[in-house]
């Protein structure tokens, strides 16, 4: 399989730099997955669980937005956010969780309607963290 260079870059580190074989994107209008020779690209990604496979490995980042560019450099992924899985404390990720639901009532109209949306992207985030299949 032909592989083609990834950067993930968040505003704290470069969370990941190397050649790749695929990357998998949780993106705002869908996820989608990079090859190499994909089309140049530039799409804004939600808050969801990013997995890059090279070698036959798969490694799962946690990532919290962003914008996402493919060109003929290869993928560069600008995160908001990127914690892969051996970093997430997943009792403060509950802990947040639970802080934004409290936190709804504080919302109004468009506001309130943003803060559900970024909810519900964490609960999946969790809900995935949660099945046999992250594990």
């Amino acid at each position: 399989m032909a592989t083609f260079h990834f950067d993930l870059v968040s505003p704290e580190k470069l969370a990941f730099t190397g050649e790749v074989d695929q990357v998998d994107i949780p993106g705002v209008e869908g996820d989608f997955g990079v090859l190499a020779g994909h089309a140049p690209v530039v799409a804004a990604i939600r808050p969801g669980i990013l997995t890059i496979t090279a070698g036959g490995r798969h490694e799962k980042v946690i990532v919290l937005g962003g914008l996402a560019e493919v060109s003929e450099r290869g993928l560069t992924v600008l995160a908001d956010v990127a914690t892969s899985l051996a970093e997430l404390d997943r009792a403060q990720f509950a802990e947040t969780i639970a802080e934004m639901e409290e936190g709804l009532k504080e919302h109004e109209g468009g506001e309130l309607d943003q803060a559900i949306e970024r909810l519900d992207h964490f609960k999946s985030i969790q809900q995935q963290l949660n099945s046999t299949a992250m594990h």
